[in-house]
This record gives structure tokens, C-alpha cells and sequence, in this order.
């Protein structure tokens, strides 16, 4: 067991990095590169690790981070490919066209669009794409993002076609260790990271269906006129959020078991909106009255920013992007399933490269692999498939979705330019977060490593030891933990999905429940991660209202929390004890 001075030690790094993210708001890309130094000093003096055996791991987290950056780079060259040829802003008006109350749009925009979203870009995306837009439908700015935020929340585990799996799982437990250990659980790594992406499914399906019905509660609740708070306003929509959420849940979770963890997200806001919006126009789940806020005039001041509500504000994020020559790409005439089409065929083409076994073969022979083993002569290795990231199929779907609108070459310029500005700030924090995670993962991978472990290793054993039986109830809080401080799903389960298989491994406890509560922790934990709040409130206008959608946003995330901590304990201790 490793001595109190080493457990501080091992904990440095993150609390460092705690401190400075949460503590005195500092932007990841200055808290994360002093982490990482503190991570390197703590391997070095601490658990001697040799220089190379340093450079190395940072290595390998810098190779991640790239693998990470082509996920979101294509995922936001699509976005804004849409953006300037006028297709998302048509499937926009598609949703707010069906019912000018105010619940109904909550239920569209801030559920089913922002979940889309979600599956397809992540990283903070979705807020700062729906807030503008309802912004622009008359919302106030601080309801808009309220909404946004907590709409998406059930998505994030599988954002950006499954990142916060793929890498975020997957990769990281693909070394020092962990790998033998899964397989003498009888399973691949690939295949313990998609049993984890089901069990998570399992936890959203069960708790986050009735975030549509918190979305709209919240919104009534908050920012209704004193007479239009009570519950009959809400109760009204309670049919309409209970439809759409099993509607959303139901292939979602579907998807998550029987197919893979990059689509659970994509299909179940494409499935359940298409579901949902059929029944609004055939007259089912509307409300009897219309809802709205209260007059304008009468809003107090935090509600509003310096972009005034009902307009849109020219701004890219806000769902049109602003072209080369000043104008708005907006196409009227579009069809809303010319819109949709680039996104159904990056669905049909992850399928195929992924469900037809000889394409998914060749995209993975050694021609389409960068890789390095053996780095800098340590026993640390790592590749990216590059073909076979989904990355590389959301570039191929951007650049076929340009003869599809027609587009002019200013505009696809426009929408190369925009993705390559917007993931500048992401590629700072994460090749300093990864490299820090890798560091403390590797710091007993070298020969005369310490007997007690890894960085990992000792925080799992002194915090299993600490929590004792009662450790998965808590396991959702430690990833919410992680995703508050770096306002990322995938970051957290990078930092603390081997933590968590090691404290399960420790406690006797299924780690593919404890892990799963871990990749839902760090989805929940985006409702109070101060980097995307930011980023929302900055689309429409409203910086220094942090505080009050943090607390706010507070409330479903303590019934998500409690939620998912009890099923971990139903799953771990009566349903489901004997799993790996």
C-alpha cells in the first residue's frame, strides 16, 4: 500500500489541475500544459521514471490527441459544410416550423437536434449551435443555454461518432497492463470498450429518458410568468417529453447492444426526432394552450446579453454561417432531406466500414496505418488507424456533400477555414491532458518501477479502499468530476476510466459496470463544465452568467448522479455481480 506522502503525490497532477480550472478559471490551455509538467516532475522524482520512458508516454498521448483532433476536425468540417450551403439552416426551420409553444421547441431544438449534434461533432458543439438558435426564436439568452445544455446531456457519451469510447476507453486501456487483464476476462479490448458502451446505454436509457420532461420543467419553471409556473404547464407537455424521450432511449439503447458505440446517439435522435415529428404533424402529444415567455419588457436583466432575442446574430455558431462575400448561405428551397443527406451517408458509410468485414479489413491493413513501436527504445507503442477513425469518413462525407448543395467554392473555403480556427484551442489541452494521463498511467511500465504502481494505481486503490462497498454509487460522481474540471466527456474517461477498472478490479466489483458509470459520469458532468457554459453563453451574448446556469444545471445533475449511483449498486450487488 503506497505511503500517504505518495498518494499525494499521485494526486498532484489532477489536483493541480482541479485548482486551476475550477478554482481560478483558468482556460484548459494554460492549466493543462502546468499539469502536465507537475506529471512529468512527480514520474521523474517520485516513481523514477527514466527521461525516455517520460518522453515516451507524452508521445503517446500526443499521438492520441491527433487521433482525437481528426474526429473533430471532420466532425466540425461537416457542421460548417452544412452551415454555408443552408442545410442546417433548413433542418432548423424544419423543427421550430412544426409549433410556435415554447415546450414543443424545447422538445425539438434543445433535445433531438442538440443530441444530433452531439452524436455527430460533440466537444461542446451542440450548446453553442441550439442556444443561438433559440435565441434566435425569441428564447432569453441565459434560457437558451439552460436548455441547450441539459437537452443534449443523455448524447455525450457517444459524441462525435463514440470519441468518449473509442479514445476515451479503448485506447487508454489498451496499455500498461490492462489489456492482459481483459483478456483474461475473456474478452478483446475492443470488445470490453463496447460492453462498456451498452452498460452505459443501460444507465442513459433508464434515467435520461425524462430529460426532455427537466428541460422543459426547468424552463417553465425558471423563466414562466408567476401564473404560468405551476405544474398544470408543464403537466400539459408531460405525454409529448415521456414520447419523445422513449422514442429517443429506445433505439438508442438498442443501438448501444447490438450494433457498435460510434451510432447510439445518431440513430437515436435521427430515429426518435423522425419518430417524434411525425406524430406532432399527425396531431398527437400537442398542447391544448400555447406557452411563451413572459413579455419582453419584463425580463430581468440576466436573462438578456448583447445579442438581442429574436434575432440571430450573424454569427456561424448561431446555425447560419456568414459566407465569404458577407452574405447568408440560406436556401429555401431546399428539401429537408436533401439537408439531412450528407449525415445519412456518413451513417451509411460507417456502416459499411465497420458491419462488412472485408471493407473493414482493408481499411485496417498496415498501408493505412501510421504507427510507432518501441518508442525511443521503451516497451510504449502506439498507432491510429486513419481510415478507419471516424474522422476520416466525416472529411469524405463533407467534401461529397459539396455537389450535393451546389456549393461555391468561397463557401466551402469558408468552411475549411472555420473547422481549422475552431479546433486550434482543443489541440493545446488535449495533447497536454493525454500526454499527463499517459504519463501516470506509464509511471510503473519501466523497468525499477515501484512495487506499489502506478499514479493510477495507488489514487484507485486508496480511493476503492476509502469508499469500500459503496464505491459504485459514487463512480458517475468521479467522472462527472472529470468532465467539470476539462469540459470533455473523453478527457474524463481518459483520466479516470483505468482508475475506475482498477478500483473495480481492487473491490471484486464488474468493471464493466463501474467503467460504464464512469463514461456516464462523464457525460452528466458536462451540464456544470465551466469551458462549455462559456463557450454556450458567448454565442448569444451573455458572459459572466457562469454561475447561474452551473447552478441551475446543478439540479439534474444531482437526479442524473443519484440515478445512475443506485443502479450501480443494483447492477453490481443483486442484478449482475458476477460479470467481468
Amino acid at each position: 500500500m503506497a505511503s500517504a506522502v505518495e498518494l499525494l503525490l499521485a494526486a498532484l497532477p489532477l489536483l493541480l489541475a482541479g485548482g486551476l480550472l475550477v478554482g481560478f478559471l483558468w482556460p484548459a490551455t494554460r492549466a493543462m500544459p502546468l499539469a502536465w509538467v507537475t506529471a512529468l516532475a512527480v514520474g521523474y522524482f517520485a516513481w523514477n521514471m527514466p527521461p525516455d520512458w517520460l518522453a515516451a508516454a507524452s508521445i503517446v498521448g500526443v499521438m492520441t490527441a491527433f487521433e482525437i483532433l481528426w474526429i473533430v476536425f471532420g466532425a466540425l468540417l461537416l457542421l460548417y459544410t452544412l452551415m454555408q450551403a443552408g442545410a442546417f439552416d433548413r433542418i432548423n426551420r424544419g423543427f421550430a416550423s412544426i409549433s410556435d409553444d415554447r415546450r414543443v421547441q424545447i422538445v425539438l431544438l434543445a433535445f433531438f437536434l442538440a443530441t444530433f449534434i452531439e452524436g455527430a461533432a460533440g466537444f461542446g458543439t451542440p450548446a453553442a449551435v441550439v442556444a443561438p438558435l433559440l435565441l434566435g426564436l425569441g428564447f432569453p439568452a441565459l434560457a437558451a443555454v439552460v436548455a441547450a445544455i441539459i437537452g443534449h446531456i443523455i448524447a455525450v457519451t457517444y459524441g462525435a461518432v463514440g470519441t468518449p469510447i473509442i479514445v476515451g476507453i479503448q485506447d487508454p486501456l489498451s496499455s500498461a497492463g490492462f489489456g492482459e487483464a481483459i483478456s483474461a476476462g475473456g474478452m478483446t479490448v475492443p470488445e470490453f470498450a463496447q460492453t462498456v458502451a451498452a452498460w452505459a446505454a443501460t444507465y442513459h436509457a433508464l434515467i435520461g429518458w425524462a430529460m426532455p420532461l427537466f428541460a422543459v420543467g426547468m424552463i417553465v419553471h425558471f423563466f414562466g410568468e408567476d401564473d404560468s409556473r405551476s405544474l398544470e404547464q408543464i403537466r400539459e407537455v408531460v405525454p409529448l417529453c415521456v414520447f419523445a424521450g422513449l422514442a429517443f432511449a429506445v433505439p438508442y439503447w438498442l443501438s448501444a447492444w447490438f450494433f457498435t458505440a460510434e451510432f447510439p446517439s445518431l440513430i437515436g435522435s435521427m430515429v426518435g426526432g423522425a419518430i417524434t415529428v411525425g406524430a406532432l404533424k399527425a396531431g398527437y402529444f400537442l398542447p391544448e394552450t400555447e406557452w411563451d415567455f413572459p413579455p419582453q419588457e419584463e425580463w430581468p436583466s440576466h436573462w438578456v446579453g448583447t445579442i438581442e432575442p429574436g434575432r440571430n446574430g450573424g454569427s456561424p455558431s448561431a446555425g447560419r454561417a456568414t459566407v465569404a462575400n458577407g452574405g447568408v448561405a440560406a436556401n429555401s428551397e431546399m428539401s429537408i432531406w436533401r439537408a439531412w443527406s450528407p449525415y445519412v451517408l456518413l451513417v451509411v458509410l460507417l456502416v459499411i466500414t465497420r458491419a462488412v468485414d472485408p471493407v473493414a479489413a482493408f481499411i485496417s491493413e498496415p498501408m493505412f496505418v501510421l504507427g510507432w513501436e518501441g518508442i525511443l527504445g521503451t516497451d510504449l507503442a502506439n498507432d491510429v488507424a486513419w481510415m478507419s477513425v471516424p474522422g476520416f469518413w466525416l472529411i469524405v462525407s463533407a467534401v461529397l456533400a459539396i455537389p450535393i448543395f451546389g456549393m461555391s467554392g468561397e463557401q466551402v473555403s469558408a468552411a475549411w477555414r472555420e473547422a481549422v480556427e475552431k479546433i486550434v484551442a482543443p489541440f493545446i489541452a488535449l495533447v497536454f491532458v493525454i500526454a499527463m494521463v499517459q504519463v501516470m498511467i506509464n509511471s510503473a511500465a519501466h523497468p525499477g518501477a515501484p512495487a506499489e504502481g502506478s499514479m493510477i494505481v495507488v489514487l484507485a486503490q486508496a480511493t476503492a479502499s476509502f469508499f469500500g462497498p459503496v464505491y459504485p454509487f459514487f463512480a458517475a460522481l468521479i467522472g462527472a468530476l472529470g468532465a467539470a474540471m476539462a469540459g470533455s466527456n473523453t478527457v474524463s474517461n481518459i483520466t479516470f476510466g483505468g482508475f475506475q477498472f482498477e478500483a473495480a478490479e481492487q473491490l471484486g466489483l464488474p468493471r464493466q459496470i463501474i467503467v460504464g458509470a464512469q463514461a456516464v459520469g462523464g457525460a452528466i458532468g458536462n451540464l456544470v463544465a465551466i469551458h462549455n457554459i462559456v463557450a454556450a453563453l458567448a454565442t448569444v451574448g451573455l458572459l459572466g452568467e457562469e454561475g447561474r446556469v452551473m447552478r441551475l444545471n446543478l439540479i439534474p445533475l444531482v437526479y442524473y448522479a443519484l440515478g445512475v449511483g443506485v443502479l450501480a449498486m443494483l447492477f453490481s450487488y443483486v442484478l449482475f455481480p458476477g460479470l467481468f
